[in-house]
């Protein structure tokens, strides 16, 4: 199972519980329904600075505008674009448009409000719901998840990665590209790697920023499907952020699995991506 968080991205606590040998699911805490309106704005917030570190992680360009953050990288990279206010000044609106226009490689612009037009640009657009999470207990994996630190367990994570979301424009894969080391050494932001009998099986990435968690590139590897890997490594990377409110942003595939872990739709985000994305 592949689930997508931009779910997206800071006190780093130490990694969450062991795994038990019967573990109990995660109680769904209770909705917390002051959260809901902010839901968009801390999406927001969090999925530029994980992509903030991911760029400075990588080299590539950093530019930052009152109603949104782009991150402009090389051919394979791309160009993101996170939306940062519902409101974008028809200077900010043509700035990130040109930005998309001359991207060297593919381009995905994240809006959580769903309120700015680019279907001038041409590109392709759907939604995937802006889910949130109040603070609450979290139940015990029944794999091994471990936080990454070594080179090569970041590497597994990567290889998961680029496989369980088809990320054919890091293929062939060059090792340190999609996840650099330099990356889990930036503030907030950490790889959780989930253990099937030693073997890496899935992976997640969780961002703190302003005391917010969430979650992005939630998947398991296609050996591993069905076995339970999504939800290990999901509740693995859940518990250090149990004491905070998280956000996500959900496929289609990976809703129900957040819904039984107790998040709640807050509205829809708009995505917009190159025909080739």
């Amino acid at each position: 199972m592949t689930t997508r968080s931009t779910s997206s991205d800071e006190a780093r606590p130490e990694p969450a519980a062991t795994p038990g040998s019967a573990p109990d699911p995660a109680p769904a805490p209770a909705s917390t329904p002051a959260l809901l309106p902010d839901a968009l704005k801390l999406q927001a917030r969090n999925s530029a600075a994980l992509w903030t570190a991911t760029g400075r992680s990588r080299g590539h360009q950093v530019v930052r505008r009152r109603g949104f953050v782009a991150i402009d990288g090389d051919e394979r990279a791309g160009l993101r674009v996170l939306v940062q206010e519902p409101d974008l000044g028809p200077d900010e609106v043509a700035e990130a448009s040109e930005l998309v226009r001359r991207a060297a490689g593919p381009a995905l612009v994240e809006d959580p409000f769903s309120s700015t037009d680019l279907s001038h640009l041409g590109l392709r657009s759907w939604q995937m719901p802006v889910m949130t999470r109040p603070p609450g207990p979290v139940g015990a994996p029944a794999l091994d998840v471990i936080r990454v630190r070594r080179p090569e367990d970041l590497q597994a994570a990567e290889r998961i990665v680029i496989e369980g979301f088809d990320l054919t424009g890091f293929t062939p894969r060059r090792p340190g590209e999609l996840f650099p080391q330099a990356l889990i050494e930036q503030p907030g932001v950490d790889v959780h790697l989930a253990l099937h009998d030693g073997v890496p099986a899935g992976a997640a990435l969780s961002v703190v920023d302003a005391g917010v968690g969430s979650h992005y590139w939630v998947g398991t590897s296609a050996a591993f499907r069905s076995r339970g890997v999504g939800r290990a490594v999901m509740l693995g990377s859940l518990a250090p952020l149990a004491h905070l409110p998280v956000t996500l942003t959900a496929s289609k595939l990976g809703r129900p699995l957040y819904e039984s872990l107790g998040y709640t739709v807050a509205a829809p985000s708009t995505w917009w991506a190159s025909p080739a994305t």
